[in-house]
């Protein structure tokens, strides 16, 4: 089975072209077998970019834990970046069908091949039954809850996939200290107030259109960036009178440009795609 390994600012997937090749038996647990840093080839989840009858390709994501998520956004630049260089729809602009709805994306090419992506997401999802979250509010914003003895302020998003957005002390960000997005993350990715589980991100805001974010990533844990992540938070930063609608999101990966646009409602995210190298999976790992 012919790969390819993908990343967006360091979160990394493993590509399959089902295009021109078949689509797995098991893709959850071949997920599991690929994602594995030690035994596999390492990634944050794998990726399946399939035909689609509605739009250039459609896209599926799975976590390193096998479980299927809605969208990814830096996986779909990734996908955009594949489609235009392998050829399977080699156009400046590309219609993508994910489980967020069909998702317009501009490339920046140079010398043949995509290097910076503009994804439409489209206009965050706000009204709190449909994040999911039990929290008050359409949308929940700084929202006091209380998550293994500790208290936090979340305000809450989709941008088809949940997230929470939390503007934590600095002590978050202190890499001397002990890491407690680590520790507090995967509490509150399954706490139950969140029904589906929860994409968690901390953020510490150094103006009106800059920040510095860290996520824990639902079925992932600690990624190096997360795009609808980064989404979220200048939604939630709007939300919450903290930032600008124009923001510059620094993720451990490297940096994000986002803009929740006010003409049309649209969460719009630049930012750039890598391919690092193909290989060969071996077809009985996937039974």
């Amino acid at each position: 089975m012919r790969f390819t390994k993908m990343h967006g600012l360091g979160n990394d997937y493993v590509y399959l072209d089902c295009v021109n090749g078949p689509v797995p038996r098991d893709p959850a647990k071949l997920s599991q077998q690929v994602s594995d840093r030690h035994f596999g080839i390492g990634s944050d989840g794998l990726i399946l970019i399939c035909p689609s009858e509605v739009a250039d390709a459609r896209m599926r994501m799975f976590n390193a834990d096998g479980s299927e998520a809605e969208m990814c956004g830096n996986g779909l630049r990734c996908v955009a970046k594949y489609v235009h260089d392998h050829g399977i729809a080699r156009k400046p602009r590309l219609a993508l069908e994910t489980g967020r709805g069909i998702l317009t994306v501009d490339l920046e090419v140079k010398n043949g091949k995509a290097e910076r992506v503009r994804v439409d997401m489209g206009e965050p999802i706000l009204e709190s039954a449909r994040i999911p979250t039990t929290l008050l509010g359409d949308p929940p914003i700084d929202v006091p809850f209380e998550i293994g003895g500790v208290a936090f302020r979340g305000t809450c998003v989709s941008m088809g996939n949940p997230h929470v957005v939390l503007f934590p002390g600095d002590e978050y960000f202190n890499p001397s200290a002990r890491d407690l997005v680590v520790e507090h993350g995967a509490l509150i990715e399954t706490a139950a107030i969140f029904p589906r589980r929860i994409n968690v991100h901390f953020v510490k805001v150094h103006g009106a259109n800059e920040v510095t974010m860290r996520t824990w990533e639902r079925g992932s844990g600690i990624t190096l960036a997360c795009g609808t992540g980064a989404c979220a938070v200048c939604v939630a930063g709007v939300l919450a009178g903290r930032t600008d609608r124009r923001l510059l999101a620094h993720l451990p990966g490297g940096d994000l440009e986002l803009e929740w646009q006010e003409s049309d409602g649209h969460v719009y995210m630049t930012g750039p795609a890598t391919e690092v190298f193909s290989g060969e999976w071996p077809t009985d790992a996937t039974s």
